[in-house]
């Protein structure tokens, strides 16, 4: 299973989901979905900006967890 750890980044990085949304260029929306885990997939492209603008590696955001 696959945690999100987005909220936690963003906590650190001190920047809200309007800011993050506007400077990735995705909708607060969709955003949204990525936190809670809900999304089935990201795109690389969409994951690249995410690490840009939080300067993080994907696996600060992406984890792994096996199920119980």
């Amino acid at each position: 299973m696959i945690i999100v750890n987005l909220d936690v980044m963003m906590a650190k990085r001190k920047m809200s989901s309007n800011e993050l949304a506007d400077k990735i260029g995705i909708t607060k929306a969709n955003l949204s979905i990525l936190k809670t885990g809900k999304g089935k997939a990201i795109r690389f492209s969409t994951l690249n900006k995410i690490c840009e603008v939080l300067e993080c590696n994907p696996g600060d955001i992406l984890e792994y967890r096996k199920e119980k």
